[in-house]
């Protein structure tokens, strides 16, 4: 059996509620999935690339990327359900039926095609220092917030002492572009965060996701600005 130290599972289903066929919808002249692959294809870090998905299109382009494919059930292609779930099912796949002895799993979703081309062999080389699982993070500032209750508004901070920006304390935002995660605990835990869980930060632009057709147009300009 062959051991992987790094083993990327995207998950790319068909159907979608925002946009139909986004992994399909086209970026810069390319599929949206296509970044996705191919940022994990030029890692030096991860040994193999697989994408899990129902839809055949997704599947037959993903192998012309280079990427290999797994053959997701409709009951992991539901809107309701889990990433968790689905890498489940694509791990049990490989271990079993494509004798892959898998050691940590990098999963990722193309809704987020900014990556910088580093970022995924610095996050897994963050990784192995010392943690057990990792996100890929925005940081943020989540003061000056307002909230509306029975008509009327409370602000996260007090507006008549006003804070300096730069004395308000970090916070870092999951931004989905990938997780990190140890395979035998992740099994275990059957939750893609545990154990010591650490972040690797990334810029706002790189963080931008894709959720609607407005994201679409975003995303064209700042890929064909950077």
């Amino acid at each position: 059996m062959k051991k992987e130290k790094f083993t990327a599972i995207i998950l790319a289903r068909g159907g979608s509620k925002g946009i139909k066929l986004k992994n399909l919808k086209r970026i810069n002249g390319k599929p949206l999935i296509y970044w996705t692959i191919r940022d994990c294809m030029r890692s030096k870090q991860i040994n193999s690339v697989w994408v899990s998905t129902e839809n055949k299109k997704i599947l037959e382009y993903s192998k012309k990327c280079g990427a290999k494919i797994i053959n997701r059930p409709k009951k992991y292609a539901k809107d309701t359900s889990t990433s968790d779930l689905t890498w489940l099912h694509a791990i049990k796949f490989l271990e079993t039926k494509k004798n892959t002895s898998i050691i940590n799993v990098v999963g990722l979703q193309p809704t987020s095609p900014l990556r910088d081309k580093n970022d995924l062999d610095k996050a897994c080389h963050l990784f192995l220092k010392k943690y057990d699982s990792l996100f890929s993070a925005l940081p943020i500032f989540d003061h000056f917030i307002w909230k509306e209750k029975n008509n009327k508004l409370f602000a996260n901070y007090n507006f008549k002492k006003r804070p300096r920006r730069q004395n308000i304390r970090k916070k870092y935002l999951e931004n989905g572009s990938f997780y990190i995660f140890k395979k035998n605990k992740f099994i275990l835990k059957k939750n893609r965060l545990f154990g010591k869980i650490g972040f690797y930060p990334m810029s706002k632009i790189n963080s931008f996701q894709i959720d609607d057709n407005d994201d679409i147009q975003i995303i064209e300009g700042l890929k064909k600005y950077f």
